[in-house]
C-alpha cells in the first residue's frame, strides 16, 4: 500500500504497517511509538531486524512507547541526567520504534533528519525530553527520531549471531523512512542522519559498514567517534565474560532463554574487564563494556572510500571529559595517580601527559585528567573522521566545537559532554534541563547561541551545507560555538596531535 497522509486535526497516517494516529499542536504534527521492525523476543533478540506483521485498524501513536530493555544509569552525582537518559526501561510490546515531528501545513519535499540518540550503548530512549522535535517541525523539517536494542542483546558479539544488531535496527529504521516518509510531508532523497555520542559512533558505523547506503545523503557526527569501535578480539573477552557469569553457552542458544531482566543486570559485574589487547587500547575508557564491534575502525573505512557519496559534519564539545568528573567532584580531587590511569589508553602516557601540561600550564590534574579522558573518548576519533574524510574526493566535510559553559556545579560542569544538545534541539525550556542541578544550571541561556546552532543543524539538512566555510586538511577549518560564534583553524592542534601515535 502507498502511504498517503491525512490533515485534519487529529492527524492519521497511513503507512505500509498500518494506519497510526497522531496529535497536533501549535502547527506541529507529533506521532509516537511508530513500529518499524519486529520486536525481537528470544532467539530473535540476536537476529536482524525483521519487518513488522502490520496491525489492523488505527494505531494510537499520541504518547511514548516502550524503551529497550536498560538499567537505571547512576553515577552522576548532582546533575540530573533524566532529560538526556529519558525514562528508563518501560516494557511494552513493541520497543523497535520511531517518534516523527512533521510541519502540519506543507506541501511534501521537506528535508528529513533522522536522530540516533546516546547512553553509552546500553541505556537511553526516544523519550527523553531532550529530543522533543517540535523545534525542528516548525523549521520546515520532518525530525525522526529512533530506538535500538542496547546493551547484550543489540551489541554483545555472540558467534553464530549477527553482529552489532543495534546498528543494524538503525539501519532498518532508514529503509523505513525511505518508505513511508512521504505520507509526513518529507523528501527520502534527502535524508540527514545524525547522532550523538553512542548514536555518533553507530552513526560513524552505518557508514562505515555501508549499512542502508543509499538512504540517506548527509550525516553528522555529534561527540562521537571514528575509532570506538571495539575489536573482536576485545569483543570475545566480554562475550566470555558475561556468558560465564550467566552460566550459559556463548551462542545465541545458549542466551535464548535468558531473561531480558538478567541481560540487563549481567553488564553491571564484567564492568572492570581490561581490554586492552597488543594492537588495540579500549576505545571506551572502560566506560561501558558493550559497543560497536568493527574489524576495521568507521575513520579507516572511510578513509578507504566509504563515504565519499555523503557530505559529512563531525563535532566536538571544549571540556567532553568534565561530565565523567565534576558531578561526582572529581575535578578538584583528580591526583596525579588519578591522571596517570587516564593516560594508559595511550602508548605514552608520561609523553601524553606532558603535551597537555605544556599546553594547560596552569590546570591541576583533574583538569587535566578530564582533557584526556575527553579525546580519548571523542577528540582524537572525532579529528581523525573529520581528517580522513576531509581527505577523500567527492562529499565535503564540516566541523565545529561547542565550547558554551554553563553555571551548572558552580560553573565546574563546562562545556561538557551533552551540553550542546539543547542547543542543536532548541529544548533549553524542557522539563529539567534548567534549573539547580539541571544540564544548563540556573543562570541564562543565551538565545542567540540556541538559535544559530538549531539554525546550523537545519541549514546543513536543507543545503548541505551549515553556513561557514568546510574543512580541509590544509587549515582544519572549526566553527566555534561559543558567544558570539567565530570561526578558527585547528583550534585544538596541539593536544590533538599527540595522539597521532595512538
Amino acid at each position: 500500500m502507498s502511504p498517503s497522509r491525512d490533515t485534519q486535526a487529529d492527524p492519521i497516517v497511513t503507512t505500509e504497517s498500518g494506519a497510526a494516529r497522531g496529535s497536533s499542536v501549535g502547527g506541529v504534527l507529533e506521532f509516537r511509538g511508530i513500529p518499524y521492525a519486529a520486536t525481537p523476543t528470544g532467539a530473535a533478540r540476536f537476529r536482524p531486524p525483521e519487518l513488522h506483521p502490520g496491525w489492523q485498524g488505527v494505531r494510537d501513536a499520541r504518547s511514548p512507547g516502550a524503551t529497550a530493555p536498560q538499567a537505571n544509569r547512576k553515577g552522576f552525582g548532582g546533575l540530573d541526567m533524566r532529560p538526556y537518559f529519558g525514562p528508563g526501561w518501560v516494557r511494552g510490546e513493541d520497543s523497535l520504534t520511531l517518534n516523527v515531528w512533521a510541519p502540519a501545513q506543507t506541501a511534501g519535499g521537506l528535508p528529513v533528519m533522522v536522530f540516533v540518540h546516546g547512553g553509552g550503548f546500553v541505556s537511553g530512549a526516544i523519550d527523553a525530553a531532550l529530543y522533543d522535535g517540535r523545534a525542528f517541525a516548525r523549521d520546515g523539517v520532518v525530525l525522526v527520531t529512533v530506538a535500538y536494542r542496547l546493551g547484550v542483546t543489540g551489541f554483545l558479539d555472540l558467534p553464530g549471531a549477527e553482529r552489532n544488531r543495534g546498528l543494524l535496527d538503525v539501519a532498518a529504521a532508514l529503509e523505513w523512512v525511505r518508505r513511508n516518509i512521504t505520507a509526513f510531508g518529507g523528501d527520502p532523497d534527502n535524508v540527514t542522519l545524525f547522532g550523538q555520542s553512542a548514536g555518533a559512533t553507530i552513526v560513524s558505523g552505518v557508514i562505515a559498514r555501508r549499512a542502508a547506503e543509499g538512504t540517506f545523503r548527509r550525516a553528522i557526527v555529534q561527540s562521537g567517534s571514528g575509532t570506538g569501535a571495539f575489536t573482536p578480539e576485545q569483543a570475545a573477552r566480554v562475550t566470555a565474560a558475561v556468558a560465564d557469569r550467566l552460566g550459559v553457552a556463548a551462542d545465541p542458544i545458549g542466551f535464548a532463554g535468558v531473561p531480558d531482566e538478567d541481560l540487563v543486570e549481567v553488564l553491571g559485574s564484567v564492568g572492570a574487564l581490561d581490554l586492552t589487547t597488543s594492537s588495540a587500547f579500549d576505545p571506551l575508557a572502560g566506560l561501558s563494556p558493550i559497543g560497536l564491534v568493527l574489524d576495521e575502525q568507521p575513520a579507516m573505512s572511510i578513509a578507504r572510500g566509504a563515504a565519499d557519496h555523503i557530505d559529512l559534519f563531525v563535532t566536538t564539545n571544549a571540556e567532553e571529559g568534565n561530565l565523567y568528573l565534576a558531578p561526582q567532584g572529581n575535578l578538584t580531587t583528580s591526583t596525579d595517580a588519578d591522571l596517570s590511569i587516564a593516560a594508559r589508553v595511550h602508548p605514552d602516557p608520561e609523553g601524553l601527559i606532558a603535551a597537555y601540561r605544556r599546553n594547560r600550564p596552569a590546570a591541576g590534574a583533574g583538569e587535566i585528567r578530564a582533557a584526556i579522558l575527553g579525546d580519548a573518548l571523542f577528540g582524537d576519533g572525532s579529528r581523525r573522521l573529520a581528517d580522513a574524510h576531509a581527505e577523500r574526493p567527492g562529499g565535503r566535510t564540516w566541523a565545529a566545537l561547542f565550547s558554551w559553559r554553563p553555571d551548572t556545579l558552580d560553573g565546574e560542569l563546562g562545556s561538557a559532554h551533552t551540553v550542546e544538545l539543547p542547543f542543536v534541539f532548541d529544548t533549553v525550556d524542557a522539563p529539567g534541563v534548567r534549573g539547580a542541578g539541571a544540564l544548563l544550571g540556573e543562570g541564562p541561556v543565551p538565545v542567540e547561541l540556541v538559535d544559530f546552532v538549531h539554525g546550523s543543524w537545519v541549514l546543513f539538512a536543507t543545503s548541505g551545507e551549515p553556513g561557514w566555510e568546510p574543512y580541509t586538511l590544509g587549515r582544519r577549518v572549526t566553527q566555534i560555538l561559543e558567544v558570539p560564534p567565530s570561526s578558527s583553524g585547528d583550534p585544538r592542534r596541539d593536544e590533538l596531535s599527540a595522539w597521532s601515535s595512538r
